[in-house]
């Protein structure tokens, strides 16, 4: 229990600051397994511009320390590879 004023401001500061990280976290969540659908479809075109706002969302993430920097590029790393093989294996099947 807060004993001060400014104790019960901060945990009311803490609370508004903690649903606004959850929301932001739940975007790129959400973002991310938008494009691994797409790439699971095999969907390239589509995963492309999902990577694209996925990457949009992560490095806002990152801006405001809600995600570490590091932690999103590693993300977009991972995605635009897995995008990049989907692309590759669907570029030798038809060249079959």
């Amino acid at each position: 229990m807060a004993n001060t004023r400014s104790a019960e401001k901060n945990i009311r500061k803490t609370k508004a600051r903690t649903l606004r990280n959850q929301s932001t976290k739940s975007r790129v969540r959400t973002i991310r397994k938008r494009v691994l659908t797409a790439i699971e479809k095999g969907d390239i075109k589509t995963a492309e511009v999902e990577l694209s706002a996925f990457a949009s969302a992560a490095d806002k993430a990152a801006k405001t320390n809600v995600i570490h920097k590091n932690a999103a590029n590693r993300l977009k790393s991972r995605l635009s590879l897995q995008i990049s093989a989907k692309a590759k294996a669907a570029t030798a099947v038809a060249a079959k």
